[in-house]
């Protein structure tokens, strides 16, 4: 028996060895949805890889492959993009919702107007709204709503001309403010300066810093740009500061206007005037090195400069944006309307010098964050549709399609804290993209050229985002028939 068992062993090692070797099977992974054939953008390193898949589950990407890895997976929706482009979603750093509680609805309306340009993340900074906007940010008003980071309430000073603010009048009231902004879980710190005291303005700065909140503001005249930064503002918003701290004359304008000696227009062109690019590059290489950020804004002030040359009253925007919110427009119109020629040269003298400075701080390594000033009030920079225009305006100014979008899809998330889970098309992100016709990075105009959303994780594909389209251009058009403007407007 022991010998026949022997030999049985024996032809059976014999029979394993000839025999031929079966491939293991590489498992299949479920996934929600699967693009295949796409070119993906890269905006950090400025390259696009051509043939890959990107597979998505939940709201997250959990691979970024060959196209020939395909079979790997089994997908509840496949979407063959033909090749084309696929880049993180577009982050609008800069914009507002507000103009009263009647106008709530009308803001909530503006979401997917976002969406269907291709924005998939907003930094609300500041309104008259500020706990409705929290509200959106945790449960937002539709499926199509792009995320929220949103400063909730500003810190202001007292009797400001601004509604929906915290006043404060101490470092009490200041550390109350602040204590308040905590509770909320506000993404950063928008301070203003209507009436807030520049002592109180740099002890906000300074106590927010301590306690690892974000600061963004309007700075105040009396306090040169640097100052400001040297107590650790994160980030200026509206490119004309920046403009400001170029004057080899700063502090001594401030000095003026604070002493009732000029008119703001009046020392908005002396800054101008004495605008110094040795100065500036100075200052400039220091916000770098503080890690200050700046937010030019450039479309919407660029907007409101032109008032008096550009006819917006045949804007196809227009049909995207409640009677309400237009209506808001008008205080910025009709005060564009009553200045007399020299102030119109100055305003545009002032916009051409502030112009100057993007590339400025581009060279410094300033970061630059991507944002409108779009919402109500500022007078035709429409949601969505303007950060395009934000954006082609960089590149007309100097900066590459790739420095532009830089300031945000990658930076516009880093600043938020945000960077570990946005800014790429890889493997971790969040499922929050674009699909475009062309190139990004050779012309930037092609973020215009929108062929799908995925927005966490779910395809919007062309035919439903014409239908959104539809669907915003009827409800607008609704609210139009029962519109009555108030006295305000």
């Amino acid at each position: 028996m022991r010998t026949i068992l022997i030999v049985a062993a024996a032809a059976l090692l014999s029979a394993c060895a000839t025999a031929p070797l079966t491939a293991v099977e590489t498992p299949v992974e479920t996934v929600d949805l699967l693009l295949t054939s796409a070119t993906v953008v890269d905006v950090e390193k400025g390259t696009t890889t051509p043939d890959q898949l990107v597979a998505v589950r939940g709201g997250d990407i959990v691979a970024v492959a060959p196209e020939g890895e395909a079979n790997r997976y089994r997908a509840t929706r496949t979407a063959d993009l033909s090749d084309r482009y696929v880049m993180p979603g577009l982050w609008d750093m800069h914009v507002h919702f507000g103009g009263g509680e009647t106008l709530i609805g009308e803001n909530a309306e503006l979401m997917p107007l976002y969406v269907v340009n291709g924005v998939v993340a907003v930094r609300d900074a500041a309104g008259d709204l500020a706990q409705q906007v929290l509200d959106w940010r945790d449960a937002p008003p539709t499926p199509d709503s792009p995320r929220i980071f949103t400063s909730g309430p500003k810190i202001e000073g007292i009797a400001p001309v601004w509604k929906g603010v915290i006043e404060t009048g101490s470092e009490a009231d200041v550390d109350a403010a602040l204590d308040r902004l905590q509770a909320l879980r506000v993404d950063f710190v928008k301070i203003t300066d209507n009436t807030l005291k520049p002592e109180l303005f740099l002890y906000a700065v300074r106590e927010a810093k301590k306690r690892g909140m974000k600061t963004s503001a309007h700075i105040p005249a009396s306090i040169t740009v640097l100052d400001a930064a040297e107590a650790g503002l994160s980030s200026i918003e509206h490119l004309d500061y920046a403009m400001k701290a170029g004057s080899k004359d700063e502090a001594a304008i401030a000095a003026d206007y604070l002493a009732g000696k000029y008119t703001y227009a009046q020392t908005m062109r002396r800054y101008a005037d004495t605008f110094d690019e040795a100065t500036a590059r100075r200052v400039y290489a220091r916000l770098r090195e503080l890690g200050t950020a700046v937010s030019p804004t450039l479309y919407g002030s660029t907007t409101l400069s032109n008032l008096d040359q550009d006819d917006h009253s045949h804007d196809p925007e227009l049909a995207y944006v409640g009677p309400g919110i237009r209506a808001t427009y008008d205080w910025r119109v009709q005060r564009a309307a009553q200045a007399t020629p020299q102030q119109v040269a100055d305003r545009h003298f002032v916009k051409d010098v502030t112009a100057r400075t993007l590339p400025m701080l581009r060279d410094a390594g300033v970061v630059i964050l991507t944002g409108t000033d779009a919402g109500f009030l500022n007078s035709f920079n429409y949601p969505g549709f303007s950060l395009h225009d934000e954006l082609e305006l960089y590149v007309k100014l100097g900066l590459t399609p790739r420095e532009a979008l830089m300031g945000s899809v990658v930076d516009g998330p880093r600043f938020l804290n945000q960077g570990e889970r946005y800014g790429a098309v890889a493997a971790g992100k969040s499922a929050d993209l674009l699909v475009l016709d062309a190139n990004p990075l050779a012309d930037v105009s092609a973020t215009r050229r929108i062929a799908d959303v995925v927005l966490r994780g779910r395809l919007i594909d062309a035919s439903t985002l014409e239908r959104m389209r539809g669907e915003i251009r009827a409800r607008v058009t609704a609210r139009e028939a029962t519109f009555k403007p108030s006295p305000a407007s």
